[in-house]
């Protein structure tokens, strides 16, 4: 269950209480967001765009290849899509800038990696496995 509503990237007139996710990362990914949410206060989580979900679970390959994503396993969260696409860097991406330096720490203290952290691409997204 999310802090507060969130709304879903491609339609933003549809808000979302929860998401499905795998079990094993349901307790991480909960504090994440309570976390974030805390810290930036709701008004401010919303004014950087946090609450826009992307997606999680959804079964299908990694883009551009025939290995399972790491949505295929629920294990993979996207937000903001719009403002953080796949292939944009540090120098476009609005989640690389500073005022989203808590939430990213946060994210890694539950356990998490950042794309965009890790390898300066897809920083719309955060997974619970290794590179």
């Amino acid at each position: 269950e999310l802090p507060i509503p969130f709304r879903l990237a491609w339609d933003l007139t549809t808000s979302i209480t929860s998401f499905r996710c795998h079990r094993l990362v349901e307790t991480p990914m909960t504090r994440i967001f309570r976390e974030a949410v805390a810290h930036y206060g709701a008004l401010q989580f919303e004014r950087l765009r946090l609450n826009l979900f992307g997606g999680c679970f959804n079964h299908r390959p990694m883009r551009g290849g025939s290995a399972l994503s790491m949505h295929a396993w629920g294990i993979a969260v996207d937000l903001d899509p719009e403002r953080n696409p796949l292939r944009w860097g540090r120098d476009r991406a609005t989640f690389a800038a500073p005022a989203y330096e808590p939430f990213w720490t946060i994210v890694e203290a539950a356990g998490a990696t950042s794309l965009g952290r890790a390898c300066n691409r897809d920083w719309m997204h955060f997974q619970f496995a290794r590179l």
